[in-house]
């Protein structure tokens, strides 16, 4: 492995073009440590400490006291605060490229960190959110949230929940995507079941008409060979349809056609995180995404940007490449609890970085021009 031996190499591997990040490179580095531990503990100790400065909202640089000591931050312990002071001070950390040329991981760890490209940290979103030098769509350009799960499939929130914490968010309308049959390690939902939760859709709406419109949503599971998991008829009975990815996520194939298949599908509204990354984990499916986009751009489907911190996909330096094939976009919280609606900021950053037209972005519509562009998804031709 070449070593991580300065600032510069670190804010490379974490940020591209983002700017200087030390949140995100004591983050990684802290992930990199809890990878080679031999000890449960402290491998989760370790990924405890990564996450609360991956979630820092002020730079780390600012909570380094006039004695050279850490602000006390929780989940950081001595062994943690040890490397964030090491990078602070020398723009590298020794303990842990020491740790893992001992562990004979070094490989391991070079992937994990190519794995991190184009991530943001909660610092990072925040000035994202704040920086009036940005163009592109803003926080309260959104009228409501197209990804989210409940507990008909594998989130926590109830459908009444959904609705209360978009409405809380100054929301009109919600989606909820559960995910389709197709996937039954996620709790998909049969059909007898979906049938079940649109009637308690339609009593929610008719107690909120007027305030707020909860759709008839699902994430459909995109096969192998690119056909979503569900029937024309069945996805007539849908509002809302974001087709995303389950399956080879690691695989180095190009998967070009399989994506081409999913955004020319009839009936197909949001290509939902389309590469399936996730963080220091998996690369997501490979494939000519100019040509993808393209095709999505003539078809009318919204290119996703998934909030969820460990996705975040598609970044902001992929999502510019959406924009110049004149794409529309979601961009989504993928929430599977109330509390995690606001992973749609992240996802808004993402979009601001890129340059994403408030116009463009289909969460921007008023309810009517949405539903009208959904309707339209069954005029295609495959």
């Amino acid at each position: 492995m070449a070593a991580v031996t300065h600032e510069a190499d670190l804010k490379a591997r974490e940020g591209g073009d983002t700017g200087r990040d030390l949140n995100g490179v004591i983050a990684a580095l802290l992930s990199d440590l809890a990878a080679v531990q031999k000890s449960q503990q402290s491998k989760w100790g370790y990924k405890r400490a990564a996450s609360a400065i991956r979630n820092l909202e002020e730079p780390i640089e600012t909570l380094l006291q006039p004695d050279g000591t850490l602000r006390k931050i929780p989940n950081i312990g001595p062994s943690s605060t040890r490397v964030i002071l090491e990078v602070l001070q020398t723009g590298s950390s020794p303990t842990v490229e020491r740790a893992i040329r001992e562990r004979g991981r070094s490989d391991d760890v070079d992937t994990r960190r190519e794995l991190r490209q184009h991530f943001l940290t909660r610092h990072r979103v925040v000035a994202a959110l704040r920086d009036r030098t940005l163009r592109g769509v803003r926080r309260d350009d959104r009228h409501g949230d197209l990804q989210m799960h409940s507990v008909w499939s594998d989130g926590g929130q109830t459908l009444d929940d959904i609705v209360r914490g978009g409405l809380a968010r100054g929301y009109t309308f919600c989606a909820v995507t559960d995910h389709s049959y197709g996937l039954p390690i996620a709790g998909g939902v049969s059909m007898a079941e979906l049938e079940q939760q649109h009637r308690e859709i339609d009593q929610l709406n008719e107690r909120h008409a007027g305030d707020f419109r909860l759709l008839k949503g699902i994430e459909a599971n995109i096969r192998a060979d690119g056909s979503v998991d569900m029937t024309p008829d069945e996805l007539r009975t849908l509002e809302i349809v974001v087709a995303a990815p389950h399956s080879a996520l690691r695989s180095t194939a190009d998967q070009t056609p399989r994506m081409l298949k999913a955004v020319r599908t009839p009936g197909v509204h949001i290509l939902g995180h389309p590469r399936g990354r996730m963080y220091g984990s998996r690369p997501g499916v490979a494939a000519k995404w100019d040509v993808v986009f393209a095709a999505a751009a003539r078809s009318g489907v919204a290119i996703e940007i998934d909030g969820d911190p460990a996705r975040q996909d598609i970044d902001y330096d992929l999502a510019k490449a959406a924009v110049r094939a004149g794409c529309l976009f979601a961009l989504d919280s993928d929430a599977h609890s109330v509390e995690e609606l606001r992973y749609a900021e992240t996802a808004i950053a993402h979009a601001r970085l890129a340059g994403v037209p408030a116009d463009r972005v289909v969460n921007c519509w008023p309810l009517d021009r949405l539903l009208k562009w959904a309707s339209a998804a069954w005029d295609r031709d495959k």
